[in-house]
C-alpha cells in the first residue's frame, strides 16, 4: 500500500516552533533519505548481501528506490526533489570534491539520485527530469538504471514485507527534550512504525537520536544501530534557508 506523506511537522508543536513549514518539510524530506541510505547499510550487514561496487552507492539507491516505492506520487515527488536539494547543498557547501571519501561526489550522487527517480516512472517525470536539470544524455539509460535497482533491492524489500509486519525496527526514546532532538525523534517515530507495518527484519534494528558533536548520520555493524545526529536537523534548517 503506497504511502502519503504526512506532514506531521507542519502543525508545530511548542518544540518545534522554530523552524517555518517549508523548513520543517525539507527537514523531514532529508531526515528520511538519510535513514533510509542508513537503512540500506544496516540491510547489507544484517542479510550479508553481495556488494558488488561501492556500498555507499548502494545504500544510495536503496534510498531512492524506498521514496519511489513506498509513497504516492505526489508525496514521493515532494520527497525526491528535497532531497535531491539536500545533495546540491551539500555540494555547494563542500567546494572542492573529496575524491578519497568512500562517499561519492555529492553532485553526482544529485543526478544519481534524479535519475534514477525518473528512471522509475519517466513517462510520468519528465517535467521533474526537466526541473532537476538531467541531462537527455543521460536520462536515455534511467529506466534500465531503475531496473537494475529494481532487480536487486526490489527483490531483498519483497522478501522483508512477505515476513510480515513486526517490531524488528526498534526508536530509543529520546532524553533530551530540545526541538531539534524533539523534531527528529517524531519524524523517525512515524517511520519506524510505518516499516513496522509493512516488514520484519531477521533481527532488532536499534535506531537512535543523539548528539555527536557533528551533522551526521551512521550505521555501526558493531551492535547493528542507526544513529541520526539531533546536530543534523540545524544542519538542514540552515540549507533551507540558503
Amino acid at each position: 500500500m503506497k504511502r502519503f506523506l504526512v506532514p506531521l511537522l507542519l502543525a508545530a508543536t511548542p518544540a518545534v516552533a522554530e523552524y517555518d513549514s517549508e523548513t520543517r518539510a525539507y527537514i523531514e524530506a532529508n531526515t528520511l533519505g538519510i535513514f533510509y541510505h542508513e537503512m540500506g547499510h544496516a540491510l547489507i550487514d544484517i542479510l550479508g548481501l553481495p556488494i558488488f561496487g561501492q556500498e555507499e552507492d548502494a545504500a544510495d539507491v536503496l534510498s531512492v528506490f524506498m521514496i519511489d516505492g513506498f509513497y504516492d506520487e505526489e508525496a514521493a515527488v515532494s520527497l525526491a526533489y528535497d532531497t535531491a536539494f539536500g545533495f546540491q547543498a551539500e555540494a555547494e557547501d563542500m567546494g572542492e570534491p573529496a575524491y578519497w571519501d568512500v562517499h561519492g561526489p555529492d553532485l553526482q550522487r544529485y543526478y544519481n539520485l534524479v535519475c534514477l527517480f525518473y528512471g522509475a516512472n519517466p513517462d510520468e517525470r519528465d517535467d521533474v527530469a526537466e526541473d532537476l536539470g538531467l541531462p537527455e544524455e543521460r536520462a536515455d539509460y534511467c529506466p534500465e538504471e531503475y531496473d537494475q535497482a529494481a532487480g536487486s533491492w526490489g527483490a531483498v524489500l519483497d522478501e522483508l514485507v512477505a515476513a510480515g509486519p513486526g517490531r524488528s525496527f526498534r526508536l530509543k526514546d529520546v532524553s533530551d527534550g530540545s526541538e531539534d532532538a524533539v523534531l527528529a525523534h517524531e519524524v523517525l517515530s512515524a517511520e519506524v512504525a510505518a516499516l513496522n507495518g509493512e516488514m520484519s527484519l531477521p533481527q532488532t534494528l536499534e535506531i537512535r537520536v543523539a548528539y555527536c558533536d557533528e551533522a551526521n548520520a551512521f550505521y555501526d555493524p558493531a551492535d547493528q544501530s542507526i544513529t541520526y545526529c539531533v546536530e543534523f536537523v540545524r544542519h538542514l534548517a540552515a540549507q533551507a534557508n540558503w
